[in-house]
């Protein structure tokens, strides 16, 4: 064989290569995704059936009959199984969420931690594993900032009185 064929089979077959490619340590059938984030999984043939071991962990929608979009909900792994219309088995992956890997920095103060979402500034984002006091005082701004568009009268205190979580308010309110 010519050393020009053996570097076209090398490079079709590179780039043959499955979109999501294993997280290192995983499995080559790990279906790796991040935290709050969704990622396209495509299909070898027409699904019917989508069954995820436990969805506090992981999220599948059909997007079309061989597309899925696979959301990471909680960290952890567990498994996704698609099934044709026969029940035949179509995929059997396992299915990992770990954190995010660009953007994100992590500040501890003794035993606090603390998470920043850095694109290109950074801002406070809640992260399964914060202190408490941070975490429930984004979400709460988020929550007041989502409401703040709906019918529903939203408040600008997030935190409870006896948590003793404030939240100051955003910046250029009057």
């Amino acid at each position: 064989m010519s050393t020009r064929l053996v570097r076209s089979i090398l490079l079709a077959v590179a780039l043959a290569a499955p979109v999501l490619a294993p997280a290192a340590g995983l499995a080559a059938d790990t279906v790796k995704v991040e935290l709050d984030q969704a990622r396209i999984y495509r299909l070898a043939a027409p699904a019917s059936t989508i069954i995820i071991g436990n969805p506090a962990i992981a999220d599948a929608t059909l997007q079309d009959a061989q597309t899925l979009i696979v959301t990471g909900r909680a960290y952890g792994q567990t498994n996704l199984i698609v099934l044709d219309e026969q029940g035949e088995t179509v995929t059997d992956a396992q299915l990992a969420v770990v954190a995010a890997s660009e953007n994100l920095v992590t500040v501890y103060k003794g035993a606090k931690r603390l998470s920043l979402s850095c694109l290109p500034d950074c801002q406070p984002t809640a992260v399964p594993g914060d202190a408490p006091d941070h975490f429930s005082g984004i979400l709460g701004q988020v929550s007041a900032h989502n409401g703040a568009g709906s019918s529903s009268t939203a408040t600008a205190s997030t935190g409870s009185a006896s948590a003793g979580v404030s939240v100051p308010a955003p910046p250029n309110s009057q």
